[in-house]
């Protein structure tokens, strides 16, 4: 199991455009479209798959919320910081 990591580390290695609040990162995207937004989601939602790690995601017309948690520990851990990178990378 990861570890948790103390909010001044979260803080510091927080990617760009990610906001740390309470227990989880978060970070909203915004798009031209509707099917822009989806296919989005659905990138996210394999890279997800992949790694057995599934963020909170909630889409709207043209934008899209992705929170991190690592839930088992109650906070974010490394592997949420990297899900986050790898997710900008899909955008």
């Amino acid at each position: 199991m990861a570890d948790p990591l103390d909010d001044d580390e979260i803080e510091r290695k927080l990617p760009e455009d990610w906001r740390f609040d309470g227990d989880e990162i978060i970070r909203t995207y915004e798009f031209d479209s509707y099917g822009s937004a989806v296919r989005f989601v659905n990138d996210v939602a394999d890279l997800a798959e992949a790694e057995a790690h599934h963020p909170e995601i909630t889409l709207r017309y043209d934008e899209v919320e992705v929170r991190f948690t690592t839930h088992e520990v109650g906070n974010v851990t490394e592997k949420d910081l990297r899900l986050a990178d790898y997710t900008d990378g899909e955008y």
